[in-house]
């Protein structure tokens, strides 16, 4: 592990060889070092979790799985640069499959917000599998929303409103065996899972700018996520 340097050093270390392990094996220790040296927020909120964070990546055996606590880490960490931003993590507890943070933006209806590494090329077919997925994960008596976090050079290789409007069709079809074979109960549950989905969040770490990241509001709904608090962590994610 690459020594840091300033104050908190030593603080930062012992962090990151609580959560990892033997930081000298693995390939996160550098970047997960550089975020916590980076952001006060981010050191605050990786030592409030510090278990939970380790507990994850401990139960992350295979390389795929690392990589989709790494996607969890860096949202939090592009997050949290906005002070308006709060997180909460696993605020529903790891063994009830619960979304992955809960996030609350300065004078905003608090919402919870799954993040999801689909292993396809981004296309129709292959993300709506992920994404029905997370509609398990969802409560329904909060905002939900889900962030994919795509490879590229454009979060927009992700068409969320394609992906959406071939997932209600397959529902309009009465397509059960399809709903059924993910873990839903058949088109009914599809459709109820899908009214507590109230956004989808795209992020591609590889772009820049603008095309780093896009949202996409549900608007069938139950309950909507805040708007104002949807274009914060657009703004947050597209930055870093």
């Amino acid at each position: 592990m690459a020594r840091a340097t300033g104050e908190g050093t030593t603080a930062i270390e012992r962090l990151v060889r609580h959560v990892l392990g033997d930081p000298d094996s693995e390939p996160m220790t550098d970047e997960l070092a550089a975020w916590l040296a980076s952001s006060r927020r981010f050191r605050a909120f990786a030592e409030a979790h510090r278990d939970k964070i380790r507990k994850k990546l401990r139960g992350a055996t295979e390389a795929e799985a690392r990589l989709d606590v790494r996607a969890e880490l860096r949202v939090a960490h592009l997050l949290l640069s906005d002070r308006r931003i709060e997180l909460a993590f696993e605020a529903y507890g790891s063994t009830k499959g619960g979304p992955d943070f809960t996030v609350t933006v300065r004078g905003e209806r608090s919402f919870n917000l799954e993040v999801t590494r689909p292993r396809p090329a981004p296309d129709t077919a292959g993300y709506g599998g992920p994404l029905l997925a997370k509609l398990r994960q969802l409560p329904p008596s909060a905002p939900n929303a889900v962030l994919v976090a795509i490879e590229g050079d454009t979060a927009d290789a992700f068409a969320v409103a394609a992906v959406s409007r071939a997932l209600r069709a397959r529902a309009a079809e009465k397509d059960e065996a399809f709903f059924a074979s993910r873990a839903l109960d058949g088109t009914r549950g599809f459709n109820e899972r899908f009214l507590r989905l109230g956004a989808v969040l795209v992020w591609c770490e590889g772009a820049s700018g603008d095309a780093r990241a896009s949202s996409w509001t549900n608007r069938s709904a139950r309950i909507a996520v805040p708007e104002r608090a949807l274009r914060a962590c657009v703004s947050g994610l597209r930055t870093g």
